[in-house]
């Protein structure tokens, strides 16, 4: 061997020695006050010398998602120390859209994600560790999680909180919507609006339906960052427990060779989750976060993507609030891996996750170790079988998956619409428009019969830069709990929708009202044309009258000319930072 051979031989090895030695070592040596430090903080001398792991989660009394993280956080420290690690617990609690809903809070919930997202990069970057744990459950605490997992990049893995038991006969926090509606037009006593709130959550663990909780919880597992089978679990369960202990181990097996997440999420990764987006139906919300999410692995992702790959996608979810039953009955049936079993074919199998295996390979040992009778055990106490709930490749609910973006001279850059719970009466359709600059104004005209039937009710200014993109969640429920308006009005937005919502409901118009684009420059009884199948979203008449597109471009010039961008809502804090700094609902909401 020659010595120019040697010596690239030796500086090889140098590098992959200086690779995998522990990170946190290195800057022990840099900080003279690291060890003292974290002697003060409780822990032992002998831990200073082990792989030393983050664990990161949303745990708090903030919501049933959050509250019962902390006891799946002691099993994740548990399991790092069997195999040899030390495991700090560093939290940053998410809100609850719920809780939220029905005043200004609800403006926060965007904006949180972002925030949770710059924390965690500000906990893993200003103290040096191994690899990490991340644990969440809910609608902006998981997409921030996975959105700093991009960031940082360190050995890691994800455990998701699981998901609550539901309430007496099968009673889900979803349907309080159309309850409280019901309430108020006063169709049910005031009696059964409390027995309703008082048992719609009866445990810990995300809201059982495929909302955007369930849908991210299903994303951490399909991206291959989280071990298979265990989204949507149970909260309840022991399972869940044995998962985060495991996953305690695991994060320890990445740590030894240094297996990132950006060697697990590739473009390739993107397109199997959209796919099982597909399947499931879930949350228009994932069109925010899952372009936001991609962002941070360095692939785009654009809203044009999910169209592509939903058409053809087979729906196959048996699920609430587009299908039959709680989201606990997804796990009971198989979960994420039995979704995958069946749109193989459709998949990129050689992906790799965090097992260190394939997901090919990780399907191929779940379907030999007796996972999937193990879970159709719980399922036959129901009476129920799998195919009740998951259903077959070849005998889907629909082919076209469950999401279409919709373009026009209404939404230049796009809207989205969740097909799969749209009236098929309003699949194509011609409305009068009713345009509303908040939300408070339309829900009031829903309620007190001031919306007609083939009225499109339009609700601006409620995107990105508007107001910080709440979710229409009342309005919507107002109008699908509404027998006569359900199939026969449209709700069109740039603001967005709760994971939970149904109806006609068109949301993520983009460019935004407060941005001047053509949704700021509808006038009353303007005429709106809704084609899902063609994909489009238009305005098609002026006052009543359709006209031709060149005289409608006509007038929105007109309207433009004499259209003034409103003052911003907010002259400080948090969401006047995040209006100034927003990008399009379309493209993910995140900051730039």
């Amino acid at each position: 061997m020659d010595k120019n051979t040697a010596d690239a031989i030796e500086k090889d090895a140098a590098e992959l020695a200086s690779r995998l030695q522990p990170r946190s070592g290195k800057y022990r040596k840099i900080s003279p006050e690291m060890d003292p430090l974290r002697l003060g903080s409780g822990w032992s001398i002998e831990d200073l010398d082990k792989p030393q792991v983050i664990i990161e989660s949303t745990a708090g009394d903030s919501h049933p998602g959050s509250a019962g993280l902390f006891e799946l956080v002691e099993e994740v420290r548990a399991g790092v120390a069997e195999a040899g690690g030390h495991g700090a617990r560093y939290f940053c609690t998410d809100i609850c859209d719920g809780e939220a809903q029905g005043h200004d809070g609800i403006n926060y919930s965007l904006p949180s994600r972002d925030a949770i997202a710059n924390m965690i990069e500000i906990h893993a970057k200003a103290t040096p560790f191994d690899a990490g744990v991340f644990v969440a459950s809910c609608d902006k605490g998981l997409p921030a999680n996975l959105m700093a997992l991009g960031r940082i990049n360190i050995p890691s893995i994800v455990v998701t909180g699981g998901v609550m038991d539901a309430g007496p006969d099968l009673l889900t926090l979803e349907q309080l919507g159309a309850i409280s509606a019901r309430y108020e037009r006063g169709e049910i006593t005031h009696e059964e609006l409390m027995f309703a709130e008082h048992n719609a959550c009866p445990s810990c663990g995300a809201c059982s339906f495929m909302g955007t909780a369930s849908t991210m919880q299903v994303t951490a597992e399909a991206l291959g960052l989280a071990l298979p089978g265990s989204a949507l679990l149970p909260a309840t369960s022991g399972d869940l427990r044995e998962v985060a202990r495991a996953a305690g181990r695991q994060a320890l097996w990445l740590s030894e060779h240094n297996l990132c997440p950006r060697d697990i999420v590739t473009r390739e990764a993107f397109e199997n989750l959209i796919m099982v987006h597909g399947a499931i139906s879930g949350s228009t919300n994932s069109l925010l976060h899952i372009p936001a999410i991609a962002r941070e692995f360095g692939v785009e992702i654009s809203a044009d993507d999910f169209d592509r790959l939903h058409r053809g996608a087979h729906y196959l979810l048996n699920i609430r609030p587009a299908g039959e039953w709680p989201a606990q009955f997804f796990y009971y049936a198989g979960g994420v891996p039995r979704i995958m079993e069946e749109i193989r074919s459709m998949l990129h199998l050689d992906v790799m996750t965090v097992t260190g295996k394939t997901l090919g390979e990780n399907l191929d040992e779940l379907r030999a170790s007796g996972y999937y009778e193990k879970c159709e055990a719980n399922l036959a106490r129901w009476g129920l079988k799998r195919e009740d709930v998951i259903r077959p490749f070849d005998d889907p609910f629909g082919t076209d998956g469950s999401i279409a973006i919709l373009h026009g001279n209404l939404a230049p850059e796009g809207a989205v619409v969740k097909h799969t719970v749209v009236p098929r009466e309003m699949f194509q359709a011609t409305l009068r428009a009713r345009p509303f600059d908040c939300e408070e104004d339309a829900i009031h005209a829903v309620l007190t019969h001031e919306v007609k039937p083939g009225d499109a009710v339009i609700i601006r200014y409620e995107g990105p830069k508007g107001s910080g993109m709440p979710e229409m969640f009342y309005t919507t429920e107002a109008i699908a709990s509404d027998p006569e308006l359900g199939a026969s009005i449209a709700l069109i937005t740039d603001g967005r929708f709760s994971g939970a919502s149904k109806g006609p409901a068109i949301g993520h118009v983009s460019p935004e009202a407060a941005n001047g684009g053509p949704i700021a420059l509808v006038e009353e009884g303007d005429l709106i044309r809704i084609d899902i199948p063609g994909r489009t979203l238009e305005i098609c008449g002026i006052a009543g009258e359709e006209k031709a597109p060149a005289e409608v471009d006509a007038v929105l010039a007109q309207r433009r000319a004499a259209w003034k961008a409103p003052a911003s809502r907010y002259d400080g804090g948090v969401l006047k930072f995040f209006c100034e700094h927003a990008v399009s609902a379309i493209k993910g909401g995140y900051m730039e």
